[in-house]
């Protein structure tokens, strides 16, 4: 009997077996589309939409590394800062053209005080950029000096008045006393004066070979040109080619080009005459003509 009632179970309409085929069908269908089926592009897609995250997440962090170093303010001589520069700051329109007026005369500040005199920011922008700012060396330096006191330290003495004498009095002796000046370069000063006759202008000291314009600077500072010395003057009118080539300024082309100006075109009646010569030292012409006569 109960086998009968669990029979009865299985007693199906026709509709209901073929839907029942159907199923199986769908099942069988799906299994082998399961174990014969290719799932690789979805993983490949998967794959790939992984390591695009890596990446989007590598390029974030250099994007904000970016931004930090844009933000980021290296130490500037504040003396130099341009509109765009004090824009970025926070400094305003009127204070930065303050500073900019004030380079224009050609003035510098060389403190955050004198920085914040000039173009009147407020003490917090002072106090939020002062820490950038980055003055030359001598400044520092020269504060430095400043804290010494001259009475106190023994090694600031008061200086001589310099006493100036002519340099064609001058002995070797003199000459050395000026730093910068040894036994070498004081006898070419003196060479120099004898093959010349005597020094009619301090200029002249560019001619000595060694010189430098710091130790020149200071000869000007000791010697000068008191009276004219007693020179040999040459005529040049006269003087013949070999006379010339001796002249310390003229050697050996020069005199020749001088001879041969002189006998086409006539005696020279002053130096604005010589210097129509070929290859003259125009520059020198001041000098020269005091060792000439035009007579």
């Amino acid at each position: 009997m109960a086998f009968k009632n669990i029979r009865s179970h299985f007693n199906f309409s026709k509709e209901q077996r073929i839907g029942v085929l159907f199923l199986l069908l769908i099942i069988i269908s799906l299994q082998f589309v399961y174990f014969f089926g290719d799932f690789s592009i979805v993983f490949k897609e998967e794959a790939g939409k992984q390591e695009w995250l890596s990446l989007q997440a590598e390029f974030d962090s250099i994007q904000r590394n970016d931004k930090s170093q844009n933000n980021m303010v290296y130490l500037f001589n504040p003396n130099f800062i341009t509109d765009y520069k004090g824009y970025k700051l926070g400094m305003s329109v009127a204070e930065i053209d303050r500073l900019l007026n004030f380079r224009k005369e050609n003035k510098f500040v060389n403190s955050a005080q004198e920085f914040q005199k000039v173009t009147q920011i407020s003490d917090s922008l002072l106090k939020k950029i002062a820490p950038f700012f980055k003055f030359p060396d001598w400044v520092n330096n020269k504060k430095k000096f400043k804290e010494y006191d001259s009475n106190s330290n023994p090694v600031f003495v008061k200086k001589d008045k310099i006493v100036v004498i002519d340099i064609n009095q001058a002995t070797q002796e003199d000459l050395i006393k000026v730093y910068g000046i040894g036994e070498v370069i004081s006898s070419r000063i003196l060479k120099q004066k004898e093959i010349i006759g005597g020094f009619v202008s301090m200029e002249q000291m560019n001619d000595v070979w060694g010189l430098s314009p710091e130790v020149i600077e200071k000869l000007n500072l000791h010697f000068k040109i008191g009276a004219l010395p007693e020179i040999k003057k040459i005529d040049i009118n006269n003087a013949s080619l070999k006379e010339l080539s001796k002249f310390y300024y003229f050697r050996y082309p020069l005199a020749k080009e001088i001879v041969t100006y002189r006998s086409m075109n006539g005696d020279f009646k002053n130096i604005e005459d010589l210097t129509k010569v070929k290859a003259f030292p125009v520059d020198k012409a001041k000098i020269i003509t005091l060792y000439l006569d035009f007579n």
